[in-house]
């Protein structure tokens, strides 16, 4: 593992920390890679119950690190390579994913942290896209991520002004789910990342492939697939352990079934 990339299992959550701080956090190939990697392999696995994505410093990435871009590279051929498949790798975890942002959160950073089911910031948060200060285009899925949190006119806005969104502003607009302050992101973040381990695992991760399927589906296929999901979830034996718990007035047990 690169050492720009510090990755940690407790307790049923994957803290990712972007530890590259003296640059921003700014984003490698090698280290775009290994962050892949490291997401693929905790989609696979059954011990990895919530995935944390966080950073170290004062940035929570400032995007791609343009310093290691070669001369005349290929920019359609470096998203479509390596910059498309992190985002759809993190986008395709079934666990639930969590970004703390403090400080920046550019380019691909943005990206990346909208990719996340949820997103909690703190008030030096800094959503931007800068690429209509450079002649560019927003790239690692920014249209389709802000579009869906913020609507198209907001999503135009960022884009079009290169504006910092701070951490107040993205809550208020539903860029940021929760906003909490600056010294309590990563003990909020921690105990909202074991909140989530120690929930009914099948159930969050159909809840997440249901969600998926409803951007794409009517009321009616929609209310189809979940009385097909719900009909499965009453035969499982979390739900099982989620109505005794009921009863017996204590906290449920969940057990991940599913392979």
């Amino acid at each position: 593992m690169v050492n720009e990339l510090e990755v940690v299992e407790a307790s049923g959550v994957l803290s990712i920390t972007l530890a590259r701080p003296a640059k921003r956090n700014a984003l490698t190939t090698q280290m775009v890679r290994a962050l892949r990697t490291v997401l693929e392999e905790a989609s696979r696995s059954r011990a990895v119950r919530t995935l944390l994505l966080r950073a170290e410093g004062a940035a929570f990435c400032a995007g791609r690190d343009l310093s290691d871009a070669v001369a005349g590279e290929d920019a359609a051929a470096i998203l479509h390579e390596e910059i498309n498949p992190l985002i759809e790798s993190l986008s395709k975890v079934p666990q639930p994913t969590i970004a703390a942002v403090g400080g920046a959160a550019m380019g691909v950073g943005l990206g990346l942290a909208l990719a996340c089911d949820l997103v909690m910031a703190s008030p030096s948060a800094a959503f931007a896209s800068p690429f209509a200060r450079l002649g560019g285009i927003l790239d690692s899925g920014g249209h389709w991520l802000l579009a869906r949190r913020i609507g198209g006119s907001r999503t135009f806005r960022m884009i079009a002004t290169a504006e910092q969104i701070g951490g107040k502003d993205a809550y208020d607009w539903g860029l940021a789910d929760l906003l909490v302050s600056d010294e309590e992101l990563d003990t909020r973040a921690r105990a909202l990342a074991e909140v989530l381990a120690n929930g009914p695992q099948d159930a969050l991760r159909e809840e997440k492939r249901l969600l998926s399927a409803a951007m794409t589906s009517t009321l009616v296929q929609t209310l189809a697939l979940e009385a097909t999901s719900q009909g499965w979830a009453a035969g499982t034996g979390d739900y099982r352990e989620g109505i005794a718990a009921f009863k017996e007035k204590r906290r449920p047990v969940f057990r991940l079934e599913r392979p």
